[in-house]
C-alpha cells in the first residue's frame, strides 16, 4: 500500500517563522487530507536519521524549549555548512595524505563543536519531542514528499537510505531562482541551493511544482542537466496554493498606525512581500513618484519584512519626503493586521521581476482586492484578464495605471475581480497528494481541475 509521506522537517523546528515557504508548507500539512486515492497522508519529519509521523506542527508555547530548539537548528545548519566545506576541500585534494589529514581535523573540530553540544542539546529536547511527534517506520512503496525548505536541512544521507530501501522522493519545487537569477540573492544562499538542486536532482523520482510555469522551467532544466532521455524517466507536475491568512485572529488588534492610513478617502496601494531586490521597489517608488509629480493622491503602503541586499532601499524609504504623509512602510505586520490592510486597500501592486507563484496576488484578490502586476508569465498564470499589467522597462505604465483608476474609479483590468475564484488551502493540499499519487501509483483518481478559474 502507497502511503505518502509529506516532509515538513524546517516549520517543526522553527514553527515561529512565517515567511513564504514556511506559510506554504504550514497551511498545508495542517489541511493535509488522512487520504487521496485509496493512499494514507502522513506528516513526517525527520530527525537524527529517523523518521517521525508529526502529532503537532505548531510550538508548545514553552520558551525556554523553544529558544533550546532555536539554538540548535543554528548549530546544526553551521554544521551541515561545515560539512559543505569539507566536502568540497576533499574534492580538491589531489593527495591521499592530504585527505586524510583533512578528514581527522574535520572530524575533530565537529566533534568539539557541533556533536556533543548538539547530542546534549538533544537529550534535553526528548522530554518534548514525543509531545510532538511518534516514530514511525517506513515501508517500501512509500513516497516521501520532500514539502519543506529542506536546502536548509542535513537529512541528505537519511533520504538516500530511504531510496535505497524502497522509499521514492518527490521534491516540491517552489522556484528555481537562485539558479536562474543568481543576482538577487546573496552568494552564500545560491551556493546552498545550488548544492542542494544537486542533490536533488540525483535523488528524486518526480518533481511537484507550485505552478504549470515553474513546472516547465524545472523540465527544462533537468532536461539540460541529465539530457532529454534521463529527464524522460521523471515526472513533472504541479499543484496551486491556496489563499486563507491562518494566523489571522478576529480578536487581535491591528496596528494602529497601519489602520490610520485608510482613515481618509484617499486610494491606498498596497505592496506586500519581503524587502529584496528581486520584488523590485525601486520601481515601485520610481512610478509613485511619478505619479505624485503629476499631482495624484495616492498613498503606497509596503508591508513585508527586511530581507537582503536592501540596504540603499531602506535609506531611500526613510529619507523620502513623502514618507508617513503618502509613502508607508510596515515590517513586522501581524496576519490580522495584513488581513485589514487586504480588506481596506484600493489596489494590490506587485512589480516583483520573477516569482514561482507570487502569493500575495491570491491573498489578495481572494478577498476582493484588485492587483496590478508586471508583466511575467506566472501573474499571467494565476490573473489571467483579472489583473492590470504594467512594462518593468517603463514606470510610467505603473504610474499611468494608478492615474487612470484614480481618476475613473474603474480598475484597469479587462475582467472584475469579483468574477474570480482561486482555491483555499484544503484544496490545495488535496491537489498535492491527488497529482502526486497520479504520477506515482497506477490507479484510477478523480481529475483535479486543472486552473483556478472555476466555480
Amino acid at each position: 500500500m502507497t502511503r505518502l509521506l509529506v516532509e515538513c522537517t524546517h516549520v517543526f523546528k522553527n514553527p515561529k517563522v512565517n515567511s513564504g515557504i514556511q506559510r506554504v508548507v504550514r497551511n498545508v500539512i495542517n489541511q493535509l487530507p488522512e487520504s487521496a486515492g485509496g493512499a494514507e497522508c502522513i506528516p513526517v519529519v525527520m530527525l537524527k536519521g529517523k523518521l517521525y509521523r508529526v502529532l503537532k506542527l505548531g510550538s508548545l508555547n514553552t520558551p525556554f524549549f523553544e529558544s533550546l530548539i532555536t539554538f540548535g537548528e543554528r548549530l546544526e545548519r553551521l554544521a551541515h555548512r561545515f560539512w559543505q566545506l569539507s566536502q568540497r576541500l576533499e574534492k580538491r585534494c589531489t593527495s591521499r595524505f592530504a585527505r586524510r589529514v583533512l578528514y581527522v581535523a574535520y572530524r575533530l573540530i565537529a566533534l568539539a563543536c557541533f556533536s556533543v553540544p548538539l547530542r546534549l542539546i538533544d537529550q534535553v529536547n526528548q522530554t518534548q519531542l514525543p509531545k510532538r511527534c511518534t516514530p514511525l517506520q517506513h515501508q517500501p512503496g512509500d513516497q516521501l514528499v520532500l514539502l519543506d525548505s529542506s536546502w536548509h536541512t542535513d537529512f541528505f544521507p537519511f533520504a538516500e537510505q530511504l531510496k535505497r530501501e524502497g522509499v521514492g522522493i518527490v521534491s516540491v519545487i517552489y522556484d528555481l531562482i537562485p539558479v536562474t537569477h543568481p543576482q538577487f540573492y546573496d552568494t552564500r544562499l545560491v551556493q546552498v541551493f545550488n548544492e542542494w538542486f544537486d542533490w536533488i536532482t540525483k535523488t528524486a523520482d518526480g518533481y511537484m511544482a507550485i505552478s504549470a510555469t515553474v513546472r516547465d522551467q524545472v523540465r527544462e532544466e533537468l532536461q539540460r542537466r541529465l539530457g532529454p532521455a534521463k529527464a524522460s524517466e521523471l515526472w513533472f507536475d504541479y499543484f496551486h496554493l491556496g489563499s486563507e491568512l491562518d494566523l489571522s485572529e478576529a480578536a487581535a488588534a491591528v496596528e494602529p498606525r497601519l489602520t490610520r492610513i485608510f482613515n481618509t478617502q484617499e486610494p491606498v496601494f498596497l505592496m506586500v512581500s519581503t524587502i529584496e531586490p528581486r520584488k523590485n521597489h525601486d520601481y515601485l517608488l520610481d512610478a509613485f513618484e511619478l505619479a505624485w509629480a503629476a499631482g495624484s493622491k495616492a498613498r503606497l503602503c509596503i508591508a513585508g519584512r527586511i530581507g537582503w541586499k536592501c540596504d540603499a532601499l531602506l535609506a531611500r524609504v526613510h529619507n523620502h519626503p513623502q514618507l508617513n504623509q503618502r509613502l508607508f512602510m510596515f515590517n513586522d505586520l501581524s496576519d490580522t493586521s495584513l488581513e485589514h490592510a487586504y480588506s481596506n486597500a484600493s489596489s494590490l501592486v506587485f512589480p516583483s521581476w520573477i516569482e514561482g507563484f507570487g502569493l500575495p496576488l491570491v491573498e489578495a484578490m481572494q478577498r476582493g482586492l484588485p492587483a496590478m502586476g508586471s508583466d511575467i508569465p506566472i501573474f499571467r498564470e494565476i490573473g489571467g484578464e483579472f489583473m492590470a499589467y504594467f512594462d518593468l522597462a517603463e514606470p510610467q505604465t505603473l504610474a499611468d495605471l494608478v492615474a487612470r483608476f484614480e481618476s475613473s474609479g474603474q480598475f484597469p483590468a479587462t475582467r472584475d475581480v469579483a468574477d474570480w475564484h482561486w482555491i483555499g488551502w484544503r484544496e490545495a493540499s488535496a491537489q498535492l497528494a491527488e497529482r502526486t499519487l497520479r504520477n506515482v501509483v497506477d490507479m484510477p483518481l478523480v481529475q483535479v481541475k486543472q486552473h483556478a478559474n472555476y466555480p
